[in-house]
């Protein structure tokens, strides 16, 4: 369960006196993400989500995260919008930590993506990035290329592992990707997380983006390769071309690719691919026996960088 800091009542009336939203009718603890502690909260003035930032978020770069959900909400995309305190905060601190607390979105994540809801997320993704068009804020993308060598060097035996001759595959996918990595695409805030269980939907009806707290400043079609990587594959090792046609598709009817951004789409996507695959390994071996929360396989994003070292431009995503 995702919930690693607990409230007591006075926790929670304390950090409540805080904001104009009343006090507290429910606050239930919720099972899915594993970065950090989220309750759904309700007060007398609404629903709300509260979010409690453990050690891997770092406080500096609240405001970021804080800043471009609030911008987003207000420019009509379906982000959530950060509540403020009494005294205009977009955040604050409990037990020591410091929190959120956010609007509640209605909608669940879709389990089995298909076409429609690709098309959905191409189209909101572009939004996005034209709503963000001059954000004033800037945070380094973390886990870009350096990131990925750090966390894989360390953790080759580990890869070989789970599956014999992977680490030389791996070795090879990080070389390549870093001497191919362009330099000069269009670049500006990016969500780099927009995963399936990000996503809020009721029917075919996106209601909600969610969890920027991985957002940074990168190339914009990064984070369209990250997508593709995330809803487009039928089982790791089959990308489904008919739900890639449709999100890039519906991406481009708001803001069209550049070439150069369509030349890149193979080595981004191979890069994002190396991303998940470095953090889901970590995970997997850094995750003490008996936690209550299950780290992702690996060897799903091994699967799909099979697939990504074939492709040669974006025509083999759909594009």
């Amino acid at each position: 369960m995702a919930v690693y800091t607990q409230l007591s009542d006075a926790d929670l009336a304390n950090l409540l006196a805080e904001y104009d939203i009343g006090p507290a009718t429910s606050c239930k603890g919720i099972a899915e993400g594993v970065e950090n502690s989220n309750f759904a909260l309700g007060t007398q003035k609404g629903q709300y989500i509260l979010t409690i930032f453990e050690k891997r978020t770092n406080e500096a770069d609240l405001p970021f995260f804080m800043r471009i959900m609030e911008r987003l909400a207000k420019r009509g995309v379906v982000a959530p919008l950060p509540i403020a305190t009494k005294a205009g905060a977009l955040y604050t601190h409990v037990k020591g930590k410091p929190c959120a607390i956010i609007s509640f979105l209605e909608g669940v994540w879709p389990r089995s993506p298909d076409i429609g809801h690709c098309a959905a997320i191409g189209e909101a993704l572009a939004r996005m990035h034209v709503a963000l068009d001059g954000f004033e804020l800037t945070r380094a993308n973390a886990l870009s290329v350096d990131g990925w060598e750090k966390l894989i060097a360390p953790r080759l035996a580990q890869a070989e592992y789970l599956r014999p001759g992977l680490a030389r595959l791996i070795e090879r996918d990080v070389a390549e990707v870093r001497a191919a990595w362009p330099t000069d695409l269009p670049r500006g805030p990016i969500h780099a997380d927009l995963f399936p269980d990000n996503a809020l939907f009721l029917g075919d009806r996106l209601t909600g983006l969610i969890d920027f707290y991985f957002a940074c400043t990168d190339f914009l079609a990064y984070d369209l390769a990250v997508c593709l990587n995330a809803w487009c594959f039928a089982t790791p090792r089959e990308f489904d071309f008919a739900r890639g046609a449709a999100m890039i598709a519906a991406y481009e009817t708001i803001r069209p690719l550049t070439d150069a951004e369509r030349e890149a789409l193979p080595t981004l996507c191979r890069g994002a691919a190396l991303r998940f695959f470095a953090t889901r390994l970590t995970d997997w071996g850094d995750t003490p026996p008996g936690a209550m929360v299950k780290p992702k396989d690996p060897l799903e994003y091994a699967d799909k960088l099979a697939f990504h070292r074939k492709a040669k431009g974006a025509g083999d995503y759909g594009g």
